[in-house]
């Protein structure tokens, strides 16, 4: 196994809906091990601690949730994202999924530099398109792709210098999707793979045929990695619940397929609430499941006659 330069940024994002808890995200990770089990796997592990958001003057808007903090959020993590892209592999400790307008675009201007295309591998309940006119909640962390992407609306947020070409995005493990968001994604080339599509053919197939284009293009790959991806039932600590995610063995058989691929440039691991986790057990899982992204094996051993 190759060893890597792994760089861990805490990203303690909370301004992105209105259910607290997610800023406690980044120490549940450091707490659960996550450093540790990456060095166990010989990997070179620097953690540069919580970014801060910057200072930003923003009138408030009453249709939209905490604008100025989110905004404030995207500069500095877009500072660090591009900085750290350079440097190693950054993982970017979440908080809610708003830091991804922060960490993308940032890592977006790191491949722009290096003149490769950056592809988007999307693991979430929620496709995360809606602009900020279309968003009937307010909450920002439901418009971070639509961001990401280009779409139009966002002109109190840094430009997106980069945006982020639609057919090098990918979807994966969607089943709560707004209608305003599946309008606007039914013109794109977005590669879309809900869970109804993962129930018939299962999860590997759809997950290859991305790789192999990120890695025909010569392209650098973000993962950004919702826990509400997997089912409640065994990751409960999440402010989006949404019944019918994937399961431990798919969720694991993804990262082992990312890892295999060699393709994995940076990683964001978010809307991690410890305030809702059951002792631990999903920062638990979410630090097992980015070992397996960066090396860890299961091996199935015969079981052994007693005769």
């Amino acid at each position: 196994m190759e060893s890597r330069d792994i760089i861990l940024i805490g990203a303690p994002v909370d301004s992105g809906k209105r259910r607290r808890g997610c800023l406690m995200g980044p120490d549940a990770y450091r707490v659960a091990g996550l450093a540790e089990a990456l060095t166990g796997l010989g990997h070179r592990v620097t953690d540069l601690g919580n970014v801060v958001p910057d200072a930003v003057e923003i009138a408030p808007d009453a249709r939209l949730w905490a604008l100025g903090e989110t905004v404030g959020w995207t500069s500095s993590l877009a500072r660090a994202g591009e900085q750290a892209a350079g440097q190693g592999m950054p993982i970017f400790l979440g908080g809610d999924h708003a830091l991804s307008m922060g960490t993308v675009s940032g890592v977006a201007a790191h491949a722009a530099r290096e003149g490769k295309p950056l592809f988007l591998l999307w693991l979430d309940a929620h496709s995360d398109y809606h602009t900020l006119a279309s968003t009937e909640s307010g909450n920002l962390h439901g418009t971070s792709v639509a961001y990401l992407a280009g779409r139009e609306g966002f002109t109190m947020f840094p430009p997106m210098a980069n945006p982020i070409p639609s057919k090098n995005i990918c979807m994966i493990g969607l089943r709560s999707v707004d209608p305003a968001e599946r309008e606007a994604l039914e013109e794109t080339d977005i590669h879309l793979v809900d869970m109804r599509a993962i129930d018939e053919n299962g999860i590997r197939a759809p997950l290859a045929e991305f790789l192999a284009r990120v890695d025909a293009a010569g392209g650098l790959l973000h993962v950004s990695f919702d826990v509400d991806f997997l089912d409640p039932s065994i990751a409960p600590a999440v402010g989006t619940t949404s019944p019918g995610g994937t399961t431990f063995r798919e969720a694991h058989l993804v990262m082992e397929m990312l890892y295999d691929s060699g393709l994995v440039t940076s990683l964001d691991l978010v809307e991690l609430n410890p305030f809702l986790d059951e002792r631990g057990k999903t920062a638990g899982l979410m630090v097992d499941l980015t070992a397996s992204l960066l090396g860890r094996r299961i091996f199935d051993r015969p079981t052994r006659s007693l005769a």
